[in-house]
């Protein structure tokens, strides 16, 4: 492996560590509908857990409200109690054969809690793009004591890793902002 290669997976590991962050977000919920929210409930299908989206049609009845058409009838109970039952916090009621989700508002307090959650998620990303930086570095060293590359050479792959880094924990740190600016507002 050489400094390019070491210098390119460790891109990839990154922008995957951003991607992985984008996706915790979108699930952290504001005051608004979102089918997002339930993608990762699990209904018991004939024995066998699936995901919410292949049981049933997920979609919005309006901006607090999420409809779930299940594609069997007798599905409906079993939704509605996935749904209840998730660590989400929803209350879900039946009207026909279609699950209808409010969304409860926010209390202030709740949205100080959800700061917290962001914030956290935040600087675990950020300790994943640190602990890359080490390894990549670390890769590099070994080069050197290979004397595979030349100490310039290990010193200007080191300052391209840093610049990496740092590119993208301000990515993060702007992701952070974006989604405290989201839950704060009422």
């Amino acid at each position: 492996m050489n400094v390019a290669e070491i210098q390119k997976t460790t891109e990839q590991k990154m922008q995957k560590s951003v991607d992985a962050l984008k996706a915790d977000l979108s699930k952290i919920r504001t005051g608004r509908a979102h089918t997002g929210l339930l993608d990762h409930i699990q209904v018991d299908y004939y024995g066998s857990m699936v995901p919410l989206s292949q049981v049933a049609q997920v979609g919005l009845g309006d901006a607090r409200t999420i409809n779930v058409q299940p594609w069997e009838k007798k599905m409906v109970p079993v939704v509605e109690k996935a749904i209840r039952d998730s660590d989400l916090g929803l209350n879900p009621a039946t009207s026909g054969d279609i699950v209808r989700v409010p969304m409860p508002p926010l209390t202030e307090q709740r949205r100080k809690e959800l700061v917290k959650v962001v914030k956290h998620e935040g600087e675990a990303a950020k300790v994943a793009i640190r602990n890359l930086r080490r390894d990549a570095n670390h890769h590099v060293k070994e080069l050197l004591k290979a004397k595979s590359i030349s100490e310039d050479d290990d010193r200007r792959a080191e300052d391209a890793v840093q610049k990496l880094t740092d590119r993208f924990v301000v990515e993060i740190d702007r992701l952070i902002v974006e989604k405290e600016k989201e839950v704060l507002t009422v």
